[in-house]
């Protein structure tokens, strides 16, 4: 075998070795991205979950009063759980005597969580004011804020987490936004709004956002 050969054969190995140690560089730069992302998604699950434990811990406080302005994003995947615990609660704290009031934005897909709390005995309006597509929040008592963050920009963003604030006075500041938000409408008056918006029948919008068809017509005075 001569030199330039074995230095051929050499180089050769080399350049094998190094496609080897290159592709698993490559699956591990994947595998290791892919652990992050578990990683961000399990975060985000855990915040979630830790701000609705505050509202549904902050709820079982009140006395008197709950004010909320909220998404009312249908609820998907862990979130369906929690929602139905704050359904639950409403109804156990309205019997106790306390007013519970929320405040959506004016989307369609939002009848069917204010239809779950109007039938748990919330106050349910719905506004399309600047105000309930910036903040999310509950007061409880005129005494505790419970203000949730989203996760970006945009008022259909999920939110990511909240903070129990107990601030008289942050609550008087949000409690007033709330009361001077503009154009607000009840249950019923933005039901028959979305019927004559969007020319569907009850049956379809019952459908559609899983409310019972025979409330929903008397709610629609049809």
């Amino acid at each position: 075998m001569t030199l330039e050969i074995g230095l051929l054969l050499l180089e050769s190995v080399l350049l094998i070795f190094t496609v080897i140690l290159l592709v698993y560089s490559i699956r591990e730069g994947r595998q290791r991205d892919k652990l992050i992302m578990e990683v961000g998604k399990a975060t985000r699950v855990l915040t979630r979950q830790e701000y609705f434990l505050s509202i549904i811990d902050s709820m079982m406080d009140a006395k008197e009063e709950i004010v909320g302005c909220i998404t009312g994003r249908p609820p998907a995947g862990d979130d369906v759980k929690m929602s139905r615990t704050i359904v639950e609660n409403i109804k156990q704290i309205t019997k106790n005597g306390v007013r519970v009031k929320y405040l959506l934005p004016k989307f369609p897909d939002r009848l069917h969580v204010g239809y779950m709390y109007m039938k748990a005995g919330a106050e349910v309006m719905y506004s399309s004011c600047l105000m309930v597509h910036n903040l999310r929040y509950i007061i409880i008592d005129d005494r505790i804020v419970v203000m949730g963050i989203p996760e970006s920009i945009g008022e259909k963003e999920a939110t990511k987490k909240g903070y129990r604030i107990p601030s008289e006075g942050l609550a008087m500041v949000l409690k007033n936004y709330f009361n001077t938000c503009e154009k607000q409408s009840s249950f019923p008056e933005y039901l028959k709004e979305v019927l004559k918006q969007t020319g569907a029948t009850p049956e379809h919008i019952a459908r559609e956002y899983q409310i019972d068809v025979d409330e929903l017509k008397k709610l629609a005075g049809g």
